[in-house]
């Protein structure tokens, strides 16, 4: 059994076919096949089942997949322990993230880091979350902080959630309350941003699983300015905790809770790649990371408290 025949058992898991696997490793088809085939060789089961659905894992395939992810994990504590060992390179921090992530996450966390690391020039780019575990992966970045990544090459390390919220100005939410149904909402003039992001997929497939058609009252190309057209009370949207949590403390914006409605939620994630252990300075800076999403998740859990007790009038 050798490390790269589990992490390509874990690609076809994950991404359910040898082709896409494929892609996602760079390598070629028969490649991924002759991995895999050698892998079940040596352990003298098959790990993969064809059915009409497609591929799907075996029962030993499902039994083997968590033992194989701890695997990688394992491995790369091995690395990381023996680069210790060796000098440190130099170089600025090479950091990708969603572009969200940078205007409303990073700049705080960026400011802390700096105080223990002022003489450390820092290399931040942004993109969609594709993008961004693209530059992870092709080493333009030593670190990608974005939403729900998965790959086989990579560490993932979820750092909390993210949900949509529907928000209003206060002008808005007390004409329309603080509680509604789907039904309801789905009448109200919405503002949309960036179509065909995981947040307008997200947000839309919600409207048509229930057989509805939102009211669009605009639709426009990016968070900050859904954002400014909310606060002037051009309509309502469904926008990321992340980009309205000093609002709605300071009471500018507020949130609408859906009664029938399921939680427009994703997961906010930090990759590395497993094969290229971090360096010191990298290490550094996820500990901040990790610190302010944790900061940002009890804010989060006290503002909630707090809405129920508006809302039940106590």
């Amino acid at each position: 059994m050798e490390i790269d025949q589990v992490e390509t058992f874990l690609a076809v898991a994950t991404f359910g076919g040898f082709h896409r696997a494929a892609e996602a490793l760079r390598l070629s088809q028969p490649a991924v096949s002759a991995r895999i085939k050698a892998l079940e060789e040596s352990l003298g089961v098959r790990l993969l089942a064809r059915s009409r659905s497609g591929l799907t894992l075996s029962d030993a395939g499902r039994a083997f997949r968590p033992h194989a992810e701890q695997l990688l994990r394992t491995a790369s504590v091995a690395r990381q322990a023996v680069h210790e060992l060796q000098p440190q390179a130099g170089g600025p921090l090479q950091i990708a993230a969603a572009l969200s992530i940078c205007v409303y996450f990073l700049p705080d966390v960026l400011k802390r880091f700096q105080k223990s690391h002022p003489n450390l020039i820092i290399n931040l780019r942004s993109g969609h979350s594709k993008e961004v575990l693209e530059m992870v992966l092709e080493d333009e970045a030593e670190i990608g902080i974005a939403r729900s990544l998965m790959h086989p090459e990579v560490e993932t390390l979820q750092l909390r959630d993210d949900p949509l919220l529907l928000v209003g100005n206060s002008i808005q939410c007390a004409r329309h309350g603080r509680q509604a149904k789907l039904e309801q909402v789905a009448g109200w003039p919405l503002v949309f941003y960036e179509r065909g992001s995981s947040d307008w997929a997200l947000t839309q497939s919600m409207f048509r699983k229930a057989g509805l058609v939102p009211n669009v009252a605009l639709e426009v190309d990016g968070i900050e300015t859904a954002k400014r057209m909310v606060e002037r009370g051009l309509g309502l949207a469904f926008l990321p905790h992340m980009a309205v949590v000093r609002e709605l403390r300071q009471g500018k914006l507020a949130s609408v809770t859906i009664e029938d409605g399921e939680p427009l939620g994703r997961s906010l994630d930090v990759v590395h790649p497993r094969r290229r252990p971090l360096r010191t300075e990298a290490k550094a800076f996820l500990q901040v990371v990790r610190d302010a999403a944790a900061e940002v998740t009890a804010d989060r859990t006290s503002y909630a408290g707090r809405e129920r007790r508006k809302i039940r009038g106590y």
